[in-house]
């Protein structure tokens, strides 16, 4: 059976915190949907929700109500054992903070799901090397992050996300911390990726000089994604399609 054409589909997703005895609610039943192959990143104000909908949709928060289809899978059938699974096999995280274990050196950090995922040393040190090499980072390959810039630990978390070779990319802020010259190289990389092998990207950015780079531009205020949907489908018809 060919694989759907939609990676991602979202139906009325809500999200809340608990802030002291009052309930703040982040997400107000968003419905979008991404294709394979797409470059998609979403903007906004701080404090909007980007950051929750992208943990969200790589099945790190559970929400509160609504529908989630991430590469053919109902999330919500999943168990957590099954879903920190499908996280490893099938979806690569940029985060913010870079998150980078001390102790490891660059290449070590961008080998990490490589080795939890269960491939051998040597191979998965090759298919690191070989992506810190298209990220201008293999000079640096067995430096301490802790001595390295905070650009060139962006681009050390960015590695690890892509090594594993995931089907989905997702990226909080990925040029926050490079000059322009060295974030463009990272958002040209991410849209390849998706235009030329058909990964799927969904990213947060306050990066103007991003936004012509995507395939599309969502904006998340007050909880709700504002777009120009082409799609004639409505949201219930493309979550059957992406689970079929």
């Amino acid at each position: 059976m060919a694989a759907p054409t939609m990676a991602v589909v979202l139906e009325g997703i809500r999200q809340s915190y608990a802030r002291g005895t009052q309930s703040l609610q982040v997400l107000r039943g968003v419905s979008l949907s991404v294709r394979r192959g797409e470059c998609v990143f979403l903007a906004g104000p701080s404090g909007s929700g980007k950051s929750s909908l992208l943990s969200v949709i790589g099945c790190l928060l559970t929400p509160d109500a609504g529908r989630l289809a991430v590469l053919g899978q109902d999330v919500a059938q999943l168990s957590p054992n099954a879903r920190a699974q499908f996280r490893l096999e099938r979806i690569g995280f940029l985060f913010q903070r870079f998150h980078l274990i001390r102790g490891l050196t660059a290449i070590e950090n961008a080998m990490v799901p490589l080795v939890v995922r269960g491939e051998p040393w040597p191979t998965a040190r090759v298919r690191a090397a070989r992506v810190l090499r298209d990220l201008g980072m293999l000079q640096d390959a067995d430096a301490d992050p802790r001595r390295l810039s905070v650009g060139q630990c962006q681009r050390v978390a960015l590695a690890r996300a892509l090594a594993a070779d995931p089907d989905l990319i997702l990226a909080d802020e990925p040029t926050a911390s490079l000059d322009w010259a060295n974030g463009r190289l990272v958002i040209q990389l991410l849209r390849v990726l998706a235009h030329e092998h058909g990964k799927t990207v969904i990213g947060v950015t306050h990066d103007q000089r991003v936004l012509p780079y995507c395939d599309r531009v969502l904006h998340l205020e007050d909880g709700m994604v504002h777009e120009h949907r082409s799609e004639k489908q409505p949201p219930e018809a493309l979550l059957q399609e992406a689970l079929s």
